[in-house]
């Protein structure tokens, strides 16, 4: 399978989405504005994101799903992108208000498996929380 950059991020997106078999409408609307309105998508043609949705379940069909996505994600992204895709999966998991346990999993091992240090995620976090926070 050849992805690019832009694939990986979406994974990225994706995989936390999907970590609680709950992918709700909310998170789908997120990862649909971060692609049509984040600088790093500016030349990543929207009409994409259907096939690189399939793409990405094909990938989780397989035996080390998730292993082989955080694999494929690490793979295509460049280093100076990898706090990005943090911080985009951040966000979807964010637009819920709460966390599942599958998600802060998925989470941690992301982190993990891209190199993002403790204390830039924790700021990632905490960003996030800050934005999505309601009265």
């Amino acid at each position: 399978m050849s992805i690019e950059h832009h694939d990986a991020l979406i994974y990225s997106m994706l995989l936390v989405s999907a970590a609680d078999g709950n992918m709700t409408d909310a998170e789908m609307a997120t990862i649909g504005e971060i692609v049509r309105l984040a600088p790093i998508f500016a030349d990543f043609d929207i009409e994409r994101l259907p096939k690189a949705t399939k793409s990405f379940a094909k990938l989780m069909e397989d035996d080390d799903g998730l292993e082989g996505a955080l694999k494929e994600v690490k793979k295509h992204l460049p280093k100076h992108l990898r706090e990005t895709a943090y911080a985009f999966a951040v966000e979807v998991v964010a637009v819920d208000q709460e966390a599942s346990q599958e998600e802060l999993r998925v989470l941690e091992l992301m982190r993990h498996r891209l190199d993002v240090e403790r204390l830039v995620a924790a700021g990632i976090e905490r960003g996030a929380a800050a934005r999505y926070a309601r009265s």
